[in-house]
């Protein structure tokens, strides 16, 4: 499976490198990765990323490393994740703390959203969020997404937002 690469006005979607994993697990052995399972050990980490990653052999899909265009700098990681107990799809995000509050996670994960429906012919995605991730659910609302109650997440008291992705930017009429 070739992993596509995305661009959008500010970044780059792509394949990810083993490289990426460094910040990854650093990110997961900190506070901060409470939301997101962790804190994880680097042993944790690896077996998280690496099944993640897996997924693009396995199902056609997994996560996109995110560069800045400008500098090529990592800024974090967003794509489409699902493991054996997901009850579907699920579109997700990380970005490192010096990336957060710009609006990266959201232009990634529209890019993703768009590139799903377009080539996977998908019309839903989801995104399971611990409910104690305030900034995670703004950014899911912020490019569309609505709370759904009736949906199953992972976790008891999961934040499943919905994502209907409808047509492309491409494909919508002008406004």
């Amino acid at each position: 499976m070739t992993v596509p690469t995305l661009q959008t006005a500010r970044l780059t979607l792509r394949e990810p490198r083993l490289a990426d994993f460094e910040h990854w697990a650093a990110f997961f052995a900190t506070p901060r990765s409470v939301h997101e399972g962790g804190p994880l050990t680097r042993t944790e980490a690896w077996r998280h990323w690496a099944s993640d990653v897996a997924g693009w052999a396995l199902r056609g899909y997994g996560p996109f490393g995110v560069d800045d265009r400008a500098t090529g700098a990592y800024l974090g990681e967003v794509g489409i994740y699902r493991g054996d107990h997901f009850p579907e799809p699920e579109l997700g995000w990380f970005v490192l703390p010096e990336a957060e509050g710009k609006g990266y996670a959201a232009e990634a994960a529209q890019a993703v959203k768009d590139w799903a429906r377009r080539e996977k012919g998908w019309s839903r995605l989801v995104s399971i969020i611990d409910p104690a991730n305030h900034r995670s659910i703004a950014t899911a609302e912020r490019i569309g997404g609505h709370i759904d109650p009736t949906l199953p997440g992972v976790d008891p008291g999961d934040v499943v937002v919905r994502h209907d992705l409808g047509s492309s930017p491409a494909e919508r009429p002008a406004q």
